[in-house]
């Protein structure tokens, strides 16, 4: 293998960036070229794409977002679509692709394998921490400490105007941004999409903490679970305390990549090279008990990652 290709596909999250100055660094390290294809697979359709060399990558580890962009694209559903961007690979001579982003994406990289047979490795990149077959993604880390700093903050108005606050987080299929935020935050409910609620249980909560003498309680909502909007108007109407309701939106995929993450798409990146160069085929990136593993690339796909009840039942238990 002499050549590969680098893109990032799907949402952006923190430590996009270290990934890929891994994996061109890692690849110049072994003697490869790597070409990077800008917006997704949308310039691998289009052609827009060119070669990376050390400078490429200088000075990006702390940066959020990506230097290669993402974009979603239509066309690369179409057989049509992966018809062009197999062109460009003939064109440029690529032998291998990386692939940085969620499990749409791979599945992306997976049907084109299928049909091209090129060796594509997935390095999962995703704030919602929803992949099957990885402990954690890339920019997990990141959303979540960004979800608390905004609970801290929250927490010290809540507490002067003795109020009710409704923090809604990213997370339309998948609970973990607002389970481990909602966890390490001290949240008194925590609403997921993956079990169901009873916003009469919420109520009789906050209740309960208020007959005790707390000032202030904070809900975290996942946005697949509810509408914070709906949520704050519920408990206004059911309890008559005062609610204020914040939702976070984008505001959870930028910023500086935690260390944890910067170290996380770092390892990754750099096995996602090994795993070319070793002849696998069709695989992703995984980290396993503090190893990064590899498996297959259908794992992230097929099938939904389940929530962790063991701290989902400790976030209710500490909440009391």
């Amino acid at each position: 293998m002499q050549r590969i290709a680098v893109l990032t596909s799907g949402g952006d999250s923190p430590g996009m960036n270290a990934a890929i100055r891994a994996v061109v660094r890692k690849a110049i390290y072994h003697g490869l070229e790597v070409i990077g294809i800008q917006r997704g697979f949308s310039g691998f359709v289009e052609a827009d794409m060119g070669p990376m060399n050390l400078g490429s990558v200088a000075d990006i580890i702390h940066r959020g977002g990506t230097i290669l962009r993402t974009a979603r694209s239509e066309e690369f559903k179409t057989p049509e679509g992966r018809a062009k961007a197999y062109a460009n690979v003939q064109r440029f001579g690529i032998q291998g692709l990386v692939v940085i982003g969620g499990d749409g994406s791979f599945k992306g990289a997976d049907m084109f394998n299928n049909e091209y047979n090129l060796p594509v490795v997935g390095v999962p990149g995703t704030i919602d921490n929803d992949i099957t077959g990885t402990e954690y993604s890339i920019g997990f880390d990141t959303a979540i400490n960004t979800v608390v700093e905004a609970i801290n903050k929250i927490r010290d108005t809540a507490t002067s105007h003795e109020r009710t606050f409704i923090l809604e987080v990213m997370g339309r299929e998948s609970g973990y941004i607002a389970l481990m935020a909602g966890l390490a935050g001290g949240a008194e409910s925590i609403l997921i999409p993956e079990l169901r609620h009873s916003m009469d249980e919420v109520c009789e909560k906050l209740i309960r903490g208020y007959k005790r003498g707390k000032l202030h309680s904070i809900i975290i909502v996942a946005e697949g679970a509810a509408s914070g909007l709906d949520v704050g108007k519920q408990i206004r109407e059911k309890t008559g305390l005062e609610t204020k309701v914040t939702i976070l939106g984008h505001l959870q995929r930028g910023g500086t990549p935690t260390a944890f993450d910067r170290i996380l798409a770092s390892r990754m990146g750099a096995k996602a090279v090994e795993m070319l160069m070793e002849g696998f085929r069709k695989h992703m990136v995984g980290m396993l008990e503090d190893k990064i593993v590899a498996g297959a690339l259908d794992t992230a796909f097929n099938g939904k990652r389940p929530i962790n009840m063991e701290i989902y039942n400790l976030a209710n238990i500490l909440s009391i």
